[in-house]
C-alpha cells in the first residue's frame, strides 16, 4: 500500500484529492496539512511513502518545505503540485529534489500513475512542464546542485562517454525522457510493454553512468534529445 500525504492550503483541493486518492486500490492517505510547516510536523511523526506537495501556500512555500523534508526523510518521494506552469518554480522545484511536478487540472488516473511512477524510482513531469523544463535548463543551465554529474557543458554540455553505446532504441527513449514522458507513455509510442521500457531505462542509467531516472531525465534535456532536429537526437 502507497502511503500519501496531502499538502495544500485549499481544502477543497485536499478533500478532492483524498476522495479520488481513495478510490486507488494500492493507496491509503496518511495525513494531510494545510502549509509548509504543518506539513514538516506531520512528516516527523506519521511515516508517509509520497507527498503532494502545493508549491504556493501561506507561512512555509512548497519548495522550502521541500528542502526540509529532505533533510527529515531523504528517501521520501514528492511530487509538486500546482496550478502555474511558472519556469523558475520548476527548475528550483528539481534542484531541491523533487521527484516530479504536476499540474492541479491533471485527471485523476494521471495524478495516480505518477505517484506509481515515483514510488517505482521514476520522475514525473508532465509533456507542457517538461517543455518548461527544457526552456528553462537550455536558457539557464542547471545549478552545481543539479543532480547530473557535472561535465562542465551547461546548457550544451558535451556527451557522458557511455552515449555512444547507446542503442538507437535506448536513444528513443532517452528522448522521451526528456519530453517527460512516464514508462507507460513511452510503452504506448513505441509499441513496446512498459517492463521493456523499465529495461531500457535501466540500460541507459547504467551505461551513462548515472544515479536513477531523474539524473537521466535531466541529462537529456541538458544534451538536447528533447529538441527536434537536435544533434544529440540525430
Amino acid at each position: 500500500m502507497i502511503r500519501v500525504m496531502i499538502v495544500d492550503d485549499q481544502r477543497l483541493m485536499r478533500d478532492g484529492l483524498r476522495t479520488l486518492l481513495q478510490l486507488e486500490p494500492d493507496m491509503e492517505v496518511v495525513g494531510e496539512a494545510c502549509d509548509g510547516e504543518e506539513a514538516v510536523r506531520l512528516a516527523e511523526r506519521q511515516e508517509a511513502d509520497v507527498v503532494l506537495l502545493d508549491i504556493r501556500m501561506p507561512r512555509c512555500d512548497g519548495i522550502s518545505a521541500l528542502r526540509q523534508l529532505r533533510r527529515l526523510r531523504p528517501n521520501l518521494r514528492v511530487l509538486m503540485l500546482t496550478t502555474y506552469d511558472d519556469r523558475a518554480d520548476i527548475v528550483d522545484a528539481l534542484r531541491a529534489g523533487a521527484n516530479g511536478y504536476l499540474v492541479k487540472d491533471m485527471r485523476a488516473e494521471e495524478i495516480a500513475e505518477a505517484i506509481r511512477t515515483v514510488m517505482e524510482g521514476g520522475a514525473v513531469l508532465p509533456p507542457r512542464v517538461a517543455s518548461e523544463f527544457l526552456a528553462a535548463v537550455h536558457t539557464e543551465g542547471m545549478h552545481a546542485e543539479s543532480t547530473v554529474p557535472d561535465t562542465g557543458g551547461g546548457a550544451t554540455m558535451p556527451p557522458l562517454p557511455g552515449e555512444e553505446a547507446l542503442t538507437d532504441r535506448e536513444r528513443e527513449v532517452l528522448h522521451r525522457l526528456a519530453q517527460g514522458l512516464s514508462n507507460r507513455e513511452i510503452a504506448r509510442e513505441l509499441f513496446v510493454s512498459e517492463g521493456t521500457v523499465k529495461n531500457h531505462v535501466s540500460s541507459v542509467i547504467t551505461k551513462l553512468g548515472l544515479r536513477d531516472r531523474t539524473q537521466a531525465a535531466v541529462y537529456a534535456v541538458r544534451r538536447g534529445f528533447g529538441v527536434s532536429g537536435s544533434g544529440a537526437d540525430a
